[in-house]
């Protein structure tokens, strides 16, 4: 996709969505970080179904220490792979507290040396907290950058970094947001919605989807 129409492409979401934001819902960094660490394999809306009254009882690493293991599956065996991401929050707890006085560090290289914690968790936090212009690429924006030719790769890293090198300013910190977005709720997996898709003219995905035919009236 040629620098133009990437500046276009992110142009016409951004009109559409000024202020994007991700649908998990915390209150603090830290509770960020642990909605992120729940979500792999798990969907945003089980995550806050799972963490809304744990996140009233729980606001801090020391707070979640003192609940442990157990306390937290209670709160979260709704969700995908519960007993290990239970098992790592727990320890990524521990450790904020006793080598970060209990803060999310606000640096991508030392997040991913934390249980649980990989690239793309790290990049969301660093995005969402601490305004970074990083690009946290899953499922959904896989498929949209190859799909579109945004940023094609074979491989989720040669994608962030295809992303990191040709997303344009005012546009790098929303990016990820709105191309999330995009592939989670226009430019689906099975069948992309390509006829009220903002940027159809622009991609590079040639079977466009065509309007479903209306029901007739019984």
């Amino acid at each position: 996709m040629k620098k133009a129409d990437i500046f276009e492409f992110y142009r016409r979401l951004a009109e559409l969505n000024p202020s994007p934001e991700t649908e998990l819902q915390f209150g603090n960094t830290y509770q960020l970080l642990v909605a992120v660490v729940l979500s792999a394999q798990a969907t945003d809306v089980g995550v806050n179904k799972a963490t809304r009254l744990l996140f009233q009882a729980v606001e801090t690493p020391q707070h979640m220490v003192d609940l442990g293991e157990d306390g937290l599956k209670q709160h979260i065996k709704t969700i995908g792979l519960f007993n290990a991401k239970a098992k790592n929050v727990i320890a990524l707890s521990e450790i904020l507290v006793r080598d970060f006085g209990g803060e999310v560090p606000a640096d991508r290289d030392t997040l991913v040396e934390l249980p649980g914690v990989g690239r793309k968790t790290a990049n969301v936090v660093m995005n969402c907290a601490f305004g970074a212009e990083t690009f946290a690429v899953d499922t959904h924006i896989f498929r949209v950058g190859n799909r579109t030719g945004l940023a094609p790769g074979k491989t989720v890293l040669s994608v962030e970094k295809r992303l990191d090198k040709e997303t344009p300013q005012p546009f790098r910190v929303g990016a990820h947001h709105w191309l999330i977005l995009h592939g989670r709720y226009i430019c689906k997996a099975r069948t992309p919605e390509c006829w009220r898709c903002p940027v159809a003219d622009l991609c590079r995905y040639k079977p466009k989807t065509p309007a479903p035919k209306a029901k007739k009236a019984a």
